[in-house]
C-alpha cells in the first residue's frame, strides 16, 4: 500500500478537551498528517443518535460514533462500535490508547486488523476504583498484552511489568510528550490575587493516590511567607476526600477552583517557585512532564514513576514529615531553586520535546506497516496466577516496592526499544 495510514482509537475525540490521551491523540494525528499519514480518528458522538458522522478537521478524518448514554456505559459502547467499524473498513494500522476496553481487541485481532496498544499505566492498583472495576481494568491488562500486536509503555517500569507478561520483543518504550514553556508572553492572571507573591502550585485530581492532604498538610505545619496554589476543583460539602484537604489547609493555601484556560496554567507553572507531585501510581504522568517543560523546580512522591521522570536533582518524599523538610528548605535556598529549575529543564529536552516523541511513534508505526494484515492467529494466552489476582486488592501505598523493579534516571531510554533495557538488569486519558 503506497498511502500510509492510521485508526486512532480510545479517546473521545479530537480536538483534546479531556486530557492527556486527548492531547496526545490530536498531537500524532496533526504530526502524521503533515508528513503525508492518512489519520483517521474514532469520536463520541451524540449522546441519543442514530448516525455515524464523518468530517474532516485539519487534515484530519474524524468518525462520530453516537452513543446511547454517557458515561463509562457510553464509552463501552463507543469503544465496541468503532472497532467494528473498523474491522469493516479493513483498517491496516490500528493504535489503541488505553487497555480499559482492551476485551474488544480480540475482535480487531480476528479480523486481521493489526493494532498496537499503548498500555497507559498501571490502572488496577489505583485505590479509587471499587474492587469490581479494579477487577475488570487487571482483566482487560492481560487482555491487551496477549491480543495487541505491539505493545507501548510511557515509563520503564511499565515496560518492566509488561515483559512478565509478553516477550521484550512486543514492546517500546516511548514517554508522554509536552510543550516547552518559556517565559515570553507567560503573565499569571490578575484576578488569581498573587501578584508579586512567591507560590509553590500543586495540579493534580483531588484524589487519596495524589497525596494532597500530605502535601497540603506539610505546607501547613509552619509559616511560610509564600503561598501554596492548589488547583482542581473542589467540592467539601459532597465529597469527604475533599473535605479533608480543605480542612488540612492553613491560611497560606489557595483553592483557586479548576482552571480551563492552557495559558493561565502554563503561567502559574512558570512562575511557581517550585511544583509538588504527589502521585503514587502510573507512568509518565503529563503533569509532571509539563512542569518539567516550565523549568519547575520539582518535589515530588518518591517512587520508581516520579524518580525516572523528575530525573536526580528533583527532591522526593515519602511522608509529611520529608515533604515538610523539602518546603523549607528550598523557600530558604533560591540558588538552589535556580539550579533545579535549570535541571528540570535539561531533563525535559533530553527525553519529553514533542518533535522528539511523535518521531519515535512513526518510526514504530512505518515498521509495524510492514506486512500490515495479520493472520487472525491468537497467541497462547499467559496464565494467570492466582497471586496477581491478590494484589488487586492491595493499597498502592502499601504494596512493597518490589512489585516493579526500581529503574534509575536515564534519559536515553526515551528512545530505545524495551528489549535493550533487559540487558542491563522492562511505561492520562480517559479514566
Amino acid at each position: 500500500m503506497s498511502e500510509k495510514q492510521l485508526s486512532i482509537m480510545g479517546t473521545r475525540g479530537i480536538p483534546a478537551q479531556h486530557g492527556g490521551f486527548e492531547t496526545f491523540a490530536e498531537r500524532l494525528a496533526l504530526y502524521l498528517t503533515k508528513r503525508g499519514w492518512i489519520v483517521t480518528v474514532y469520536c463520541q458522538g451524540q449522546v441519543g443518535g442514530t448516525q455515524v458522522v464523518e468530517d474532516t478537521w485539519c487534515g484530519v478524518k474524524r468518525i462520530f460514533v453516537p452513543v446511547k448514554r454517557d458515561g463509562a456505559f457510553g464509552t463501552v459502547e463507543f469503544d465496541w462500535k468503532a472497532v467494528q467499524i473498523a474491522a469493516k473498513r479493513e483498517t491496516p494500522l490500528v493504535l489503541t490508547l488505553g487497555y480499559n476496553t482492551a476485551v474488544f481487541c480480540t475482535y480487531l485481532r480476528a479480523h486481521g486488523v493489526k493494532n498496537l496498544i499503548n498500555m497507559d499505566g498501571l490502572e488496577w492498583r489505583r485505590t479509587k476504583w471499587r474492587w469490581y472495576e479494579r477487577t475488570w481494568l487487571y482483566m482487560n491488562e492481560r487482555i491487551g498484552c496477549w491480543t495487541g500486536n505491539h505493545l507501548i509503555a510511557d515509563h520503564p517500569s511499565i515496560a518492566m511489568h509488561l515483559a512478565t507478561r509478553v516477550k521484550n520483543r512486543k514492546i517500546t518504550m516511548i514517554p508522554y510528550g509536552a510543550d516547552r514553556i518559556e517565559g515570553s508572553g507567560c503573565t499569571v492572571p490578575r484576578e488569581l490575587g498573587l501578584g508579586q507573591v512567591r507560590y509553590a502550585l500543586v495540579i493534580a485530581r483531588p484524589e487519596p493516590e495524589n497525596s494532597i492532604v500530605e502535601i497540603v498538610t506539610a505546607f501547613s505545619r509552619r509559616p511560610r511567607g509564600a503561598k501554596l496554589v492548589v488547583l482542581g476543583k473542589y467540592d467539601p460539602v459532597g465529597n469527604a476526600y475533599h473535605r479533608e484537604v480543605m480542612d488540612a489547609a492553613g491560611p497560606e493555601v489557595l483553592f483557586p477552583g479548576a482552571i480551563y484556560d492552557q495559558n493561565t496554567v502554563k503561567a502559574l507553572r512558570y512562575h511557581a517557585l517550585f511544583y509538588l507531585h504527589g502521585h503514587q501510581v502510573g507512568g509518565t504522568n503529563p503533569s509532571l512532564v509539563e512542569s518539567l517543560g516550565a523549568s519547575s523546580a520539582i518535589i515530588a512522591h518518591d517512587n520508581q514513576f516520579n524518580r525516572w521522570v523528575a530525573g536526580p536533582d528533583a527532591r522526593f518524599f515519602a511522608n509529611e514529615s520529608e515533604c515538610d523538610l523539602h518546603i523549607s528548605a528550598l523557600l530558604a535556598d533560591p540558588p538552589t531553586v535556580r539550579a533545579m529549575r535549570e535541571a528540570s529543564g535539561r531533563r525535559f529536552d533530553s527525553a519529553f520535546r514533542w518533535d522528539s516523541v511523535l518521531a519515535q511513534y512513526e518510526a514504530l508505526l512505518e515498521r509495524n506497516l510492514v506486512n500490515e494484515k495479520k493472520p487472525n492467529v491468537f497467541p497462547v494466552p499467559p496464565a494467570v496466577e492466582s497471586a496477581s489476582l491478590g494484589m488487586l486488592f492491595k493499597p498502592a501505598a502499601t504494596m512493597k516496592s518490589s512489585t516493579l523493579p526500581a529503574t534509575e534516571a536515564r534519559p536515553h531510554l526515551a528512545s530505545v526499544e524495551v528489549e535493550a533495557i533487559f540487558e542491563e538488569t522492562e511505561i492520562s486519558g480517559r479514566h
